[in-house]
């Protein structure tokens, strides 16, 4: 893959800085220039001319109050009008001059109304208040109470220094107060709250400054590109065949809720998998829809099984144990949603795709001794997305706005591809079907490298997401306008 989007935890960004800051590299320097051009496209964007804009920067104790300062000095010789609100006794004294020197105001937090309408007033607010060392419990004391009197009156136009202040940098938790930004200019490497939930929504529009760091080892949390697809999309050979493109099994699906078998096929057959093969009790309804389906037991490569099945309902209940004995036992890739969760065996193996939204999830943790609920897992997605990881051994997608992958070797993918329309009934069983289709592709690849089997959800989550956007732009989409939208969908994206 080639065109990812790589994020670096704090720990990783400083070591990867103290040898370039060793050699006298001005790191501050040029993260100020480029924030200031950031800032200074923003007002020309807001209100036409930088000539009488006004800046507030609102200053912490850490290096992006000095980035803050510094960019806030390179606007005022522009002819910026800066006020820097200081929100702690000690900030960077060297921004501080720059920022006098440049005729910029300083105010100390001492009147917070004061502070508060100056800023709500401002054509734009610079947040550097914390920086790469926040983890996600919120702005406290002076400066969350600053923030909170803010947002009270009415949040202006911010960019955030790196990171939103207050929001968990490495993990993209937030609790307290954060003040959200409309842009967010991330310096030496993007950080990974930039792109976890509930922490992205807080970024706004992101954008990253190259300071020439190489962080060691492996990213923190890895975004899928749209070019990415086609390195990891099971493209048929000239001499292919159904069995060599793959043979996907589907257990969906009952006389209650048809419509899971209909929309789980629907998204293998657009997928372009060799062959579907179905097992369950509305054959008839799944072949009057897609007539290619095959009904019956045969070869099959990997499985989808859960979808609109009732754990108490026996006869799907047998046809999934049968399909997990295949996992277990012939190591076949498979994607466990819905129903089959509560099915799942003590431990499975990263070939086995378990797809939860937040409450399936935190039902499943609670079968194994976690005592977490539904909000837990949407405050803290990725750490509830790896404890499932670890105690089922299964690589894990949790559903959401933002998509949340975990999986072998440390493998984590976020993705936020879909519009907010995909929240609608069927939806997930059309990408079971898709990821399961995905799988069968690759499924020998699987087995050799069960990591694969990460990237493969995250990518089936983005195509799931593009095909939302592609079935009606910007209006509502139904579950099976997104399946009938996968093929053109999947070869645009090959094509690009």
């Amino acid at each position: 893959m080639r065109n990812v989007l790589q994020t670096w935890t704090s720990a990783q960004v400083r070591a990867a800085e103290e040898p370039l800051l060793a050699a006298g590299v001005p790191l501050m320097g040029r993260a100020a220039f480029a924030l200031h051009v950031w800032v200074a496209d923003a007002l020309r964007d807001r209100r036409g001319t930088l000539t009488g804009a006004r800046v507030v920067v609102l200053v912490g104790p850490g290096n992006n109050g000095g980035d803050a300062l510094h960019a806030g000095a390179l606007l005022a010789r522009r002819g910026v009008e800066v006020h820097a609100v200081l929100t702690a006794d000690r900030v960077h004294q060297g921004g501080l001059t720059a920022l006098r020197a440049a005729g910029g105001r300083v105010l100390r937090l001492e009147r917070l109304e004061d502070a508060a309408a100056l800023a709500v007033g401002a054509d734009l607010v610079l947040d550097g208040v914390l920086g790469i060392g926040s983890d996600g419990s919120g702005l406290r004391g002076a400066a969350g109470a600053l923030v909170e009197a803010i947002v009270q009156r009415g949040r202006p136009y911010v960019v955030a220094v790196d990171v939103p202040s207050g929001l968990g940098v490495d993990d993209g938790r937030r609790e307290g107060v954060v003040l959200d930004a409309d842009l967010t200019v991330s310096f030496g490497t993007l950080k990974p709250g930039l792109v976890l939930p509930p922490g992205a929504r807080a970024a706004g529009r992101v954008e990253h400054v190259d300071l020439g760091l190489e962080p060691a080892g492996a990213p923190a949390v890895v975004r899928l590109e749209a070019a990415d697809v086609a390195d990891l999309w099971p493209v048929p050979a000239p001499d292919a065949h159904k069995y060599t493109r793959g043979v996907v099994g589907v257990v969906a699906g009952s006389r209650a809720y048809a419509g899971a078998a209909v929309l789980t096929t629907s998204g293998a057959v657009r997928a372009g998998v060799g062959m579907v093969r179905y097992l369950g009790d509305v054959a008839d309804l799944v072949v009057a829809a897609h007539p290619e389906v095959v009904v019956g037991h045969g070869r099959v490569q990997a499985w989808v099984f859960g979808p609109g099945v009732s754990p108490d309902d026996a006869g799907q209940r047998r046809r999934i144990e049968y399909a997990v004995q295949h996992v277990r036992e012939r190591g076949e890739p498979a994607v466990v949603d819905a129903g089959a969760l509560d099915l799942l065996p003590p431990h499975v193996g990263p070939h086995a795709v378990i797809t939860p939204h937040a409450g399936e999830l935190a039902r499943l943790l609670g079968q194994r001794g976690e005592a977490v609920d539904r909000a837990d897992v949407e405050a803290e997605p990725l750490r509830w997305a790896r404890r499932a990881h670890e105690l089922t051994g299964a690589t894990v997608l949790l559903k959401g706005s933002v998509t949340v992958v975990v999986g072998a070797r440390g493998a984590v993918y976020a993705q936020a591809d879909a519009p907010p329309w995909l929240a609608t009934a069927g939806a997930g069983d059309v990408l079971a079907g898709l990821l399961g289709a995905l799988l069968a592709g690759r499924a020998q690849a699987v087995q050799e490298d069960p990591s694969l089997a990460a990237a493969l959800a995250a990518a089936a989550a983005l195509v799931h997401g593009r095909a939302a956007h592609r079935a009606n732009p910007g209006g509502p989409v139904a579950a099976q306008a997104v399946a009938d939208a996968l093929p053109g969908t999947i070869a645009e994206l090959l094509g690009a």
